[in-house]
């Protein structure tokens, strides 16, 4: 999806693999899983370094739940895992999506999480049943769904758009 908005995308496996990346997409599959490579290919403290420069990072569904507070911490959330039930209670929705435009955004739901918790910082972008499902503050874009699996490139674009701020942020400060 990001090539298709014109983006250079790059798999990060290593700690060097994320220089010099404006962004970081931490994908969806199983958290546990994620949070166990990311340990054993000793990439948290390049993660970490990422985010504290500034520069955005974007969870869908388990990379949602890696980057809340109880994993690494890089959003002022909490995320509960499996939160609308297992694989057969997977589910697609029309969700209102806060700063995408007007246009319901289909969201697929797999095993889907949803945040339990945020803090103040953290702006809500879309709800299902009452649950944020999808959040941004601190340099994070999280949401509890895949949008990688329809056509719609918006929450994707607002990514993009994110670390294009940060970089000319960063530019500026230079």
């Amino acid at each position: 999806m990001l090539r298709e908005l014109g983006a250079e995308a790059s798999e990060v496996r290593v700690p060097d693999g994320l220089d010099g990346l404006d962004g970081l997409v931490v994908p969806g599959g199983e958290s546990t899983t994620i949070s166990i490579g990311i340990e054993s290919a000793g990439l948290e403290p390049a993660i970490r370094a990422h985010h504290e420069a500034g520069r955005p990072v974007f969870g869908t569904c388990a990379g949602m739940i890696v980057c809340d507070d109880a994993h690494l911490g890089l959003i002022d959330a909490t995320a509960t895992r499996n939160a609308f039930g297992r694989q057969l209670q997977s589910f697609e929705a029309d969700l209102e999506v806060e700063g995408i435009g007007d246009e319901p955004l289909r969201a697929v739901f797999i095993r889907a999480p949803w945040i339990e918790r945020h803090g103040p910082g953290v702006e809500v972008l879309a709800s299902y049943a009452g649950h944020p499902v999808a959040i941004r503050g601190g340099g994070v874009l999280a949401c509890a769904f895949h949008p990688e699996l329809t056509d719609d490139p918006r929450l994707h674009a607002l990514f993009m758009a994110m670390t294009t701020s940060a970089r000319e942020r960063q530019g500026a400060e230079r």
